[in-house]
């Protein structure tokens, strides 16, 4: 039944898209011709992943839907004034749940953007995203990328077949980001409910609301009305063409597992996951830290762990590190500090301690 409502969806969006593209037609020829309508600002590529914004459940029901039921060109029909800002270049990458994202998916959208950003033609680009993972996504993409073209991701709180929706809206407003000159040289970016985020600080902070993109102490740092683009900040840390890693030719990247300390925490699992990864980090209690047990151990582990929190907001500096032998995260998230660590770990399998510190300080 749900495959069959995809079918009639699809084809209400594409009735819609013809009917607005006749409408605008008519009153280009009927109107007035003293003013030609304005050329597209060159071409914007759209890749898409899946996620909720291509979520189909009951019509109208926010939840108990399926993720990365549509394609690009579906929801592309679903918000045809995206062709007044560029031309549009759709290319399916994946169509999945971003909790199914992978490693391997990671590198094939670095290989496409950095392939494609060669085309002079091509302004900037959009990645439809699942939210639950985007921020890990696009801190990847910011660290990988060899260009200073803009690459923006977005994607929806709400299935397409919701009421309210917010899925055309953000994907409208991703691709004015991705169109315009002020996001050139700002590495990669998220657009979410009208705001602009950079991909290092940005994070999911709500399970259902259509706000649930942050970025904490740092904000956004920019914002989208009406299609215009407002960008106040730009960031600092080192990224794309600035950053250090390629990963063109990989076609997996190093093992890290992030490890949650509680209360009562068994240290039997830092044994464990060490034993079957390359690399950990530790989602300490305030500021990175654990119990005497757990340090015990850490102090006896050879393979890189970093230390960062499973608090959203603050820093972990040196200072504050239990075991000499660990890495402070700075202000990175424990999914993010493990990106940083793979990517180290990929450049540099027997990475010294030194020099990984270093990194952290610099990305």
């Amino acid at each position: 039944m749900k495959k069959w409502f995809v079918v009639f969806l699809s084809l209400i969006l594409a009735v819609c898209w013809l009917i607005s593209a006749g409408l605008a037609e008519d009153i280009g020829t009927t109107g007035s011709n003293e003013t030609e309508a304005a050329a597209p600002r060159g071409k914007v590529v759209i890749l898409a992943t899946g996620g909720t914004i291509a979520g189909v459940g009951d019509p109208g029901k926010v939840t108990g839907y399926t993720p990365g039921a549509l394609t690009a060109e579906v929801l592309l029909w679903g918000v045809p004034e995206i062709n007044e800002v560029a031309d549009i270049e759709a290319i399916q990458v994946c169509n999945v749940n971003s909790d199914d994202m992978t490693a391997e998916i990671w590198l094939t959208l670095a290989e496409k953007i950095n392939q494609i950003a060669d085309d002079p033609e091509v302004k900037g680009f959009v990645v439809t995203h699942g939210t639950d993972t985007m921020e890990e996504t696009a801190y990847f993409l910011n660290l990988t990328l060899k260009t200073e073209k803009p690459v923006v991701l977005t994607g929806a709180m709400r299935p397409a077949t919701a009421l309210s929706a917010d899925g055309p809206l953000n994907l409208y407003e991703a691709v004015c980001v991705a169109a315009s000159e002020e996001a050139v040289g700002k590495g990669v970016l998220v657009v979410f409910s009208d705001r602009i985020y950079a991909a290092r600080t940005m994070s999911k902070t709500s399970t259902y609301s259509v706000m649930a993109i942050s970025a904490g102490e740092t904000g956004d740092i920019g914002i989208v009305r009406d299609g215009v683009v407002y960008l106040y900040e730009s960031p600092n840390r080192k990224h794309t063409l600035a950053s250090e890693f390629d990963v063109s030719g990989l076609d997996t990247l190093p093992k890290v597992s992030v490890l949650y300390f509680s209360v009562d925490a068994d240290p039997e699992l830092l044994r464990f996951a060490a034993e079957h990864s390359d690399g950990l980090v530790i989602a300490g209690a305030g500021a990175g830290e654990f119990s005497e047990k757990w340090i015990e151990i850490i102090n006896g582990l050879t393979i890189p762990v970093v230390i960062s929190s499973r608090i959203d907001d603050g820093i972990i500096t040196p200072d504050n590190l239990l075991c000499k032998n660990t890495i402070a995260a700075n202000t990175l998230s424990p999914q993010k500090a493990a990106i940083l660590l793979r990517l180290a770990l990929a450049k540099e399998p027997g990475i010294s301690h030194e020099s990984l510190g270093e990194l952290f300080l610099q990305y």
